[in-house]
């Protein structure tokens, strides 16, 4: 027998938006497999945009900070939401954003082993909040980005606090162009990055492990079809480029307009400034991305607590 539960036929019709008999079936053909059952649905076209699988599986908040032409984002996790409105907390990211953007730190151990503003490293106040708060929390993961010579600019969806959310973008513009043309252009485009949710700046930069299994789901369509291979073949290689084109920053549709390119906008700001202007790197953080959150039942717990079951 399969080894799936009805919890994860729940959550894989919410994460592709099939119907409930479709997704079970899909864990019955790939014998519980999560994933496979995933690209199996959309491989069928009954599976919603494969974009739900950045939902927020934890808690917590991202935290930015950027000084002229460096920005840093990082991710602290929290077990609950409740902590992460806590101003205990809420000053721990900041002033961990921030030692990131001055250290330079290159990764979490950097970051951990580096010096906290109130004394002691990053890790001995994070040790410290685990145990003042009663909840378990991680430094998760950062990212720096810096131009030669331009800005950096950020943007916070929704955010929590200043510089504190659950969608964090920084865009770095390289060129001679004035703060007054980049700044508002960096916003726009960091708009555009936390709605779009770009997988890297160019195709070239796609993981090629992603492109594979596009390949493979288009493949799979084709083949279907029952059209000549050699027709199937261009059906393949059009769904790879149309994933390409609709995941790299540069060739995506800007937000704004829905039809120009982000390259041609950049270009455009730029031939309006007269001046130079390159859209080099950025960074989105979305809280959670990536992390499998374990499905509890609070009622049960809070019982088990106070000793009632």
């Amino acid at each position: 027998m399969a080894a799936f539960t009805a919890a994860d036929v729940k959550n894989l019709r919410e994460r592709t938006g099939a119907g409930m008999m479709d997704c079970q079936k899909a864990l019955k053909e790939t014998d519980g497999d999560f994933e496979a059952a995933v690209d199996a649905l959309r491989a069928k076209g009954l599976a919603a945009a494969a974009k739900k699988s950045s939902r927020t599986a934890a808690e917590g908040l991202v935290g930015i900070a950027v000084s002229g032409t460096k920005g840093v984002a990082v991710e602290v996790n929290s077990e609950t939401d409740f902590v992460a409105k806590n101003e205990q907390f809420q000053d721990f990211v900041r002033k961990t954003t921030e030692v990131a953007l001055t250290t330079g730190a290159a990764d979490i151990e950097a970051l951990k082993a580096a010096a906290y503003p109130d004394g002691g490293t990053v890790a001995e106040k994070l040790t410290n909040n685990v145990a003042t708060i009663g909840e378990n929390q991680q430094v998760r993961r950062l990212k720096q980005v810096a131009v030669s010579q331009g800005v950096v600019v950020s943007y916070m969806h929704n955010a929590a606090a200043p510089n504190l959310g659950k969608i964090g973008v920084l865009v770095a513009l390289e060129g001679d162009a004035a703060a007054d043309v980049l700044e508002p252009l960096g916003k726009q485009l960091g708009m555009h990055i936390a709605a779009a949710f770009p997988l890297a700046l160019s195709a070239d930069g796609l993981d090629a492990e992603l492109i594979e299994r596009e390949r493979k789901i288009a493949a799979e369509k084709a083949a279907e079809s029952g059209k000549p291979e050699a027709v199937q073949a261009k059906m393949v290689e059009g769904a790879v480029a149309k994933y390409a084109k609709e995941n790299a920053l540069l060739s995506q549709l800007f937000v704004m307009d829905g039809k120009t390119p982000v390259a041609d906008v950049v270009a455009a700001a730029a031939k309006a400034a007269g001046a130079s202007i390159k859209l080099v790197d950025y960074v989105r953080f979305q809280l959670g991305e990536g992390i499998e959150k374990e499905a509890s039942d609070f009622a049960a717990e809070v019982a088990a607590a106070a000793g009632l079951k």
